[in-house]
């Protein structure tokens, strides 16, 4: 218990201990302290005598004198009130912000203008340190008698509640002679503390504070509780929140001394961890030094290997330079060949003297033109063996411990959720490398929802369910199936290498589509099935299906007006003439909710998507009016209330969207003057039929944001379709499901984290 009565500044039992903001508690002397250190001003103090005996009512027990006037007292009041002195103006100066460091937090802690003057005390540990040291008896946090002249200073006995001071038996007797006034003073067990046990606003000096405002986390007197900062708060009694947090203290203190086997576990655990942590890091320094004694062994190595090399051609060097030295010195007056040359010149046979003087004569050639084209035979300098150790010298000063891999970084734009999940990230460029990577998800809902996917998922109760995880994936993305419709998951990574696992990534939230990725119907037969939504160009739905291009897959379509228009526009003088393209999905809807997406280039002129009657869409697109002017479509977007008036559904919903614009229909409720509005083409276009209510729902498909609602008659089969109003083009979104991987699919684990239920 001693180390919880512990000021973590001095590190000694707390002498009137203070909150601060983080709810820590320090001395008032060493708060002080901290706060001149880092340069501040000397704080203002709770007028406490520093000794007892050097007060003016302690310092003869026959001479009772008036205590000094508190001469700064109107001061202080000036500056709390006015936060300047009277006839100054406010801006001349600038108001003070003190910043504590608390120890315990290792932050730094706001404590406001007034400093240590708006920390209450902590009058409950005060307490707790007076029966603490009544209850253990140590010497060195005995009271002792302030009066007992040392060496014989005797341990306190009592103190006086009217003189602030402790005393022994003899010194209290002294002090407070019988008959006398002093005699009737109050005493109390001996303290170090003599101020009122009473916590009084900070502000309202006198006022008790009685309210408790759980908004601000904040002790309140009277008057605080009628500020305007206040209102609206949650404003309790002072007895209501006591009780509250008591009850709440006792049943934490009840479960953990109910689950005493559990805290002994976890404090063997912990040992265990310290001693193993000693093991490791004597078997982590051995290897250090195993791997710097092989560098030594290497740097040894290739050190005898060089120097060798040097050696060698030292010594071919040194023999090419002697052998020329050796030459040289042949051609000296009284060396061998000059003297051998005279000797030669001295024979008189002739036959004899040309056949021993052909030889000295080529000697002699080569002599002279060595003296004429002088060169060393070998260089003396050593400049290609000398060494540039730079890189080896920045590579051994950034040698360093093995690293985990950083936080990956998660790709937003390839990220997305369709019929099934699917993540892409990397990895940061000064991160280390992953061996593999960990993807932790979680649904953040209130209930369970309708299950996307066919399976459902642990802990679907209100909050948020259990983490779950895919373990060792490799690679730079996953697919997560087996997901909820209309969700909202929460999605972290982390790599894993050598060193352990690194830092998450920033989680990311994704929307689940709000139906399953388009629930085909066979033409066929009624068996359903999951299958890419692709369409094909019939010539029964498209009046110019030359103009139309497919890609592969049928999944993208490109419509370009061509040379007819060009042709039409040539033959006509007034009006506008524009043609339209019909496209539909190669099935039909006749039951449930189902969901589609695609995505619209933004330099396409006009693009209409949506669905109709299988019935109607032939007969509508092929009305004159409309190939004259799409404008007076009242499904285009652009109609003044013509599509509201009718009765029944329209065959038909479309939304219109173009030039990177997307048009939004008015609503039945808004007025009938205004225009309609426009919004940013968003990168992919989601749409959700819902086939038993009639209704057709597009969303922005990356964040899952409603666009617009409408209706559609729903009484015979539905068929998705698309149509393009001069050049445009249009992709399908294709199934997750349908990628190519290659990776081995991952581990999936559930992580079950330990819940602490207090009710028990």
């Amino acid at each position: 218990m001693e180390r919880e009565l512990r000021c973590p500044v001095c590190e000694e039992m707390v002498k009137q201990p203070i909150v601060l903001p983080c709810l820590h508690s320090v001395c008032v002397l060493c708060a002080a302290e901290v706060l001149v250190q880092r340069g501040y001003p000397p704080p203002e103090l709770p007028p406490e005598p520093n000794t007892p005996t050097s007060s003016p009512n302690t310092r003869s027990p026959r001479q009772a004198r008036r205590p000094p006037p508190k001469t700064d007292r109107l001061d202080r009041v000036l500056r709390t009130v006015c936060g300047t002195y009277p006839g100054r103006r406010r801006k001349d100066t600038p108001v003070l912000i003190m910043m504590f460091p608390c120890p315990t937090c290792r932050c730094d802690v706001e404590l406001g203008e007034r400093g240590l003057m708006d920390c209450l005390r902590n009058l409950t540990l005060e307490r707790i340190v007076e029966r603490y040291r009544h209850t253990v008896s140590l010497g060195s946090m005995a009271v002792m008698c302030q009066f007992c002249k040392p060496p014989q200073t005797l341990e306190a006995t009592k103190g006086c509640a009217d003189c602030r001071a402790n005393f022994c038996n003899e010194c209290f007797k002294l002090y407070h002679p019988w008959g006398t006034p002093r005699a009737q003073h109050e005493h109390i067990l001996p303290t170090h503390s003599f101020r009122p046990k009473v916590l009084v606003c900070v502000e309202h000096e006198q006022e008790r504070l009685q309210f408790y405002c759980r908004s601000c986390q904040r002790l309140l007197c009277a008057l605080c509780k009628l500020r305007r900062v206040h209102s609206g708060h949650k404003v309790m009694p002072i007895a209501q929140a006591y009780q509250a947090l008591k009850d709440k203290i006792t049943k934490e203190m009840n479960y953990v001394l109910a689950n005493q086997e559990m805290v002994q576990a976890q404090i063997t655990q912990v040992e265990s961890a310290i001693a193993q942590t000693e093991v490791n890091s004597a078997v982590a320094k051995e290897q250090l030094n195993q791997c710097v004694s092989e560098l030594r062994g290497v740097l040894a190595e290739r050190q005898g290997a060089l120097a060798k090399t040097i050696e060698g051609a030292r010594a071919q060097r040194a023999e090419a330079l002697n052998s020329q030295l050796s030459e040289k010195q042949s051609l000296l007056e009284n060396a061998g060949l000059l003297t051998y040359t005279q000797e030669l010149l001295k024979e008189t046979d002739q036959p004899c003297f040309v056949q021993a003087a052909r030889i000295t004569h080529n000697r002699l050639v080569k002599a002279i033109d060595s003296l004429q084209h002088f060169s060393l035979t070998a260089d003396p300098s050593f400049r290609h063996y000398h060494m540039d150790v730079s890189r080896e010298l920045k590579l051994l000063c950034s040698m360093d411990f093995i690293q985990a891999p950083l936080a990956p970084v998660i790709d937003t734009q390839k990220t997305l959720a369709y019929d099934q999940l699917y993540l892409s990230w990397r990895l940061p460029q000064d991160s280390a490398p992953a061996w593999h990577y960990s993807v932790e998800y979680q649904r953040k809902v209130g209930g369970a929802g309708p299950l996307w996917g066919g399976v459902k998922s642990e802990g679907t109760g209100g909050g948020s369910s259990p983490w779950q995880r895919l373990e060792e994936v490799g690679g730079t993305s996953a697919v997560i199936d087996r997901l909820e419709m209309d969700s909202v998951y929460v999605l972290r990574v982390r790599g894993y290498n050598k060193a352990g696992y690194g830092e998450y990534s920033e989680e990311v939230y994704l929307h689940t589509p709000p139906a399953p990725a388009f629930l085909l119907h066979s033409l066929a037969g009624c068996a359903f099935h999951f299958s890419f939504l692709s369409f094909c160009l019939d010539s029964r739905w498209g009046l110019h299906a030359e103009r139309i291009a497919l890609g592969k897959g049928q999944t993208y379509a490109r419509s370009v007006p061509g040379l007819t228009l060009l042709q039409a526009a040539d033959r006509a003088l007034t009006s506008c003439h524009l043609t339209s393209d019909l496209l539909v999905a190669d099935v039909s809807v006749t039951q449930g909710r189902h969901y589609w997406a695609c995505s619209v280039e933004p330099g396409s002129y006009l693009v209409k998507v949506g669905v109709g009657l299988e019935a109607k869409l032939q007969e509508w697109f092929h009305l004159p009016q409309d190939m004259a002017s799409p404008r007076y479509d009242p499904d285009s977007g652009h109609d003044s209330g013509a599509e509201d008036a009718q009765d029944c559904p329209p065959p038909f919903c479309f939304l219109t969207m173009g030039m990177g614009k997307i048009l939004l229909p008015k609503s039945a409720s808004s007025n009938a003057s205004s225009a309609p509005l426009t919004a940013p083409l968003p990168p992919r276009l989601g749409v959700c039929l819902d086939f038993e209510k009639g209704r057709v729902t597009f969303y922005d498909a990356h964040s899952l944001r409603v666009l617009w609602e409408g209706t559609v008659d729903c009484s015979a089969p539905i068929c998705p379709a698309f149509c393009f109003i001069g050049g445009g083009a249009l992709q399908l979104q294709e199934l997750i499901a349908n990628r190519s991987t290659e990776q081995t699919p991952p581990r999936r684990v559930t992580i079950q984290s330990r819940a602490t239920n207090l009710s028990n």
